[in-house]
């Protein structure tokens, strides 16, 4: 383990995992809550679900949201610069 990773024991639907990562103890504790959270409600809805399939979906349902949010982050900075085009022209305007 190279210096400055962290590693942090945690468990998701009942199974142990190392991590280790550059990422602070505290946020790979809160990642890994927020995925054994998203699987057992998988799982709840439907009991039939292996864990791996019950991994799948929450795997595919966090990359939707990763891209919604990727795609509204372009859309806000795409929105920003031609905000920041505009304002030579209102400055021009004012005088």
């Amino acid at each position: 383990m190279s210096s400055g990773q962290n590693r942090v024991e945690v468990e998701i639907n009942g199974e142990r995992y190392t991590l280790v990562g550059d990422a602070p103890p505290e946020n790979m504790i809160k990642i890994s809550l927020e995925v054994d959270e998203k699987i057992k409600q998988v799982m709840k809805r439907n009991t039939r679900l292996s864990l791996y399939k019950a991994a799948i979906l929450v795997a595919l349902n966090i990359s939707e949201e990763l891209h919604i949010l990727k795609q509204e982050y372009c859309n806000l900075v795409s929105m920003m610069e031609e905000e920041q085009e505009r304002e030579p022209e209102r400055k021009i305007r004012k005088k």
